[in-house]
């Protein structure tokens, strides 16, 4: 039996808790018992599946959504982008060197400075857009009606920011950056994998042409 619930990992088909939730309560209504026991019942389970919903999407150091999250959230703006030819740009930033900062300073380090990275990153982008954290040090954000122009603005911002933080984990200073790729959809990307891949690749442009920059990409 698991006693925390923040220790479990999910990995659960959309819907299906939505679908289980909805079967329990009419379940419980069912049951010849005092109604405000079955409330109460009710109440407790709900509870619990907005924790589980909570933790299928949510990546549990850093508090940001998830890579499933992200799958999720990706392929439905690319689909409302592409249906009603609204501005769309997708960002995509990793931490320099992070491997050297685990080497020097331990894993304990390398998750304060994920943490701090991720603060800074909620503290800069808006409230409409969604940070997400990727896969180890690599993180995407969604910047909905923004062209790639608008994009150099808060990218900027967030990597200038970063730069000063001027981490101190135990007493030792940390300085760390950022490479940024961006890239903005177009008519002429007909899957979601092309518009991650462009993306992708200003990225790696970005750590390929000496790290702690922003690269922006249109799609040719």
């Amino acid at each position: 039996m698991v006693d925390n619930l923040e220790e479990v990992a999910f990995d659960i088909p959309d819907g299906l808790l939505d679908e289980i939730q909805q079967n329990i309560q009419n379940i419980i209504r069912d049951f010849d018992v005092p109604e405000e026991n079955k409330n109460e019942v009710i109440k407790q389970i709900n509870y619990i599946y907005t924790r589980t919903k909570y933790l299928s999407i949510t990546d549990e150091l850093t508090g940001l959504s998830n890579r499933r999250c992200f799958d999720t959230t990706f392929e439905k703006e690319f689909l409302r982008a592409s249906r009603y030819s609204n501005k769309l740009t997708l960002v995509m930033f990793d931490i320099d060197h992070f491997k050297s900062v685990n080497d020097t300073y331990g894993h304990q380090c390398g998750d304060f400075i994920l943490k701090q990275v991720a603060n800074a990153a909620l503290q800069t982008f808006r409230k409409t857009d969604t940070v997400f954290r990727y896969g180890g040090e690599e993180f995407a954000v969604i910047l909905t009606e923004t062209d790639i122009n608008q994009s150099i603005i808060p990218l900027e911002r967030f990597r200038k920011t970063v730069q000063t933080l001027g981490l101190n984990y135990q007493g030792q200073e940390v300085n760390i950056t950022v490479s940024i790729g961006a890239c903005q959809l177009t008519s002429e990307m007909a899957t979601k994998e092309e518009f991650l891949q462009k993306t992708d690749e200003a990225l790696y442009e970005a750590k390929n042409s000496g790290r702690n920059k922003t690269v922006l990409s249109n799609f040719q």
